[in-house]
C-alpha cells in the first residue's frame, strides 16, 4: 500500500491556501494520506501556541478522511527519524511510505529509510507572520473567550525568576536600599530576570545599573534564594522565586532610576530596628535578616 505522509506543524489559526495546496496536491496522487503533526515539549509558546488536539481538529474539519498522528520533537535528529519510521511502520506494517514537505521542512534533518519529496511552496505564506497578525486581535465571541481559558489551563504553572542585590560599602558595614513609588518601605534593588540575560549574575548587574545608575562594583556573590509572597501573585498558581546576590560598591554615586524613586545607605546595625518598625518591604524581610545575621559584626 502506497501511503503519502506530510510532516509539518500547521501552527496557524487556520489552514491557509499553502496548506490546502500541499494537502490536495499530495492527495491527488495517493489513496491514503497521513499528516504527522510535530509536537513540541513546550506547552504553549509564541512559536508553538496550538496543541496537537487543536491542530488535529482544524485539519479534520476540512479533510476528515486524512489520518492525523502526533510525532514528538527530540533533541537528536537521528532518534527523531528512527521514532518517525517506527511510528509509521507500527500503524501500517505493510505500508510503503513517501514523506512530503515544503518550505523549511523536516527534510534536511531526516535520516530515516523512507523516500522524501520536497514540494514547491504555493504562495508566500509565513506561519510566524500569520501568528503575529492574530496575536493582538480580540474577538467578541464565547469561543474566543473559551480559547483563552483553554490556553491558560493547559500550560504548566510557572516560576518567575527575579534577582535582588545587597550592595555594601565601608567594609560591609553599610547597605544600599531603595524605594518604589507605590510603597513607603525600603527594599533591595532588583527585578525580573530577562530571557536575554546570560546568567542571574548578569541579570543582577543589569538591574543594579537600571535602578542605581553607573556604579562600579566588585564580583557578584550568590547569597540565597526563596519563594517570594509577592502581592501580585499571592492568589495565582504561578509564583516568584528570587535569588539574592551581594557585591561591594567600588565607585560611582547611586542615583534612583527606572521604577526606584529613592535610594539611601543604611548601617547594618540599624536594619533590625527598621524591620521592627515595619520600614522594610515585607517580601524582603527574610533576606535582610539573613544578610544581618551573616555580615553584622563579621
Amino acid at each position: 500500500m502506497k501511503i503519502a505522509v506530510i510532516i509539518a506543524r500547521f501552527q496557524t489559526p487556520y489552514l491557509h491556501e499553502g496548506h490546502r495546496q500541499l494537502i490536495e496536491t499530495v492527495s491527488k496522487e495517493h489513496a491514503k494520506l497521513i499528516i504527522l503533526l510535530g509536537v513540541s515539549p513546550v506547552m504553549g509558546s509564541r512559536k508553538n501556541p496550538y496543541d496537537y488536539h487543536t491542530r488535529e481538529k482544524m485539519i479534520k474539519k476540512e479533510y476528515p478522511e486524512v489520518i492525523v498522528i502526533p510525532v514528538s520533537d527530540h533533541p537528536s535528529d537521528k532518534v527523531w527519524s528512527d521514532n518517525l519510521d517506527n511510528l509509521l511502520k507500527s500503524v501500517f506494517p505493510n505500508g510503503s511510505f513517501t514523506l512530503f514537505g515544503s518550505r523549511d521542512s523536516f527534510i534536511p534533518y531526516y535520516s530515516g529509510h523512507f523516500n522524501t519529496v520536497e514540494l514547491p511552496a504555493h504562495g508566500d505564506y509565513n506561519a510566524t507572520e500569520l501568528r503575529k497578525q492574530y496575536a493582538d486581535m480580540v474577538f467578541d465571541s464565547r469561543d474566543f473567550r473559551a480559547g483563552i481559558l483553554y490556553a491558560y489551563y493547559n500550560q504548566y504553572t510557572k516560576v518567575y525568576p527575579t534577582v535582588d542585590v545587597a550592595m555594601f560599602r565601608n567594609n560591609k558595614t553599610e547597605l544600599l536600599l531603595g524605594k518604589k513609588a507605590n510603597s513607603h518601605k525600603w527594599r533591595f534593588i532588583g527585578g525580573f530576570a530577562d530571557p536575554e540575560d546570560e546568567s542571574y549574575e548578569a541579570a543582577a548587574l543589569r538591574e543594579l545599573g537600571e535602578e542605581c545608575g553607573a556604579v562600579e562594583i566588585g564580583a557578584m556573590t550568590y547569597e540565597t534564594s526563596h519563594r517570594v509572597n509577592d502581592w501580585r501573585y499571592r492568589n495565582e498558581a504561578d509564583k516568584i522565586i528570587t535569588m539574592l546576590f551581594s557585591c561591594d560598591h567600588l565607585s560611582g554615586e547611586p542615583v534612583a532610576s527606572d521604577d526606584i524613586v529613592d535610594v539611601a545607605w543604611f548601617k547594618l546595625t540599624d536594619l533590625q530596628a527598621m524591620i521592627n518598625d515595619e520600614l522594610i518591604n515585607d517580601e524582603h524581610v527574610k533576606m535582610l535578616k539573613l544578610i544581618i545575621g551573616k555580615y553584622l559584626n563579621n
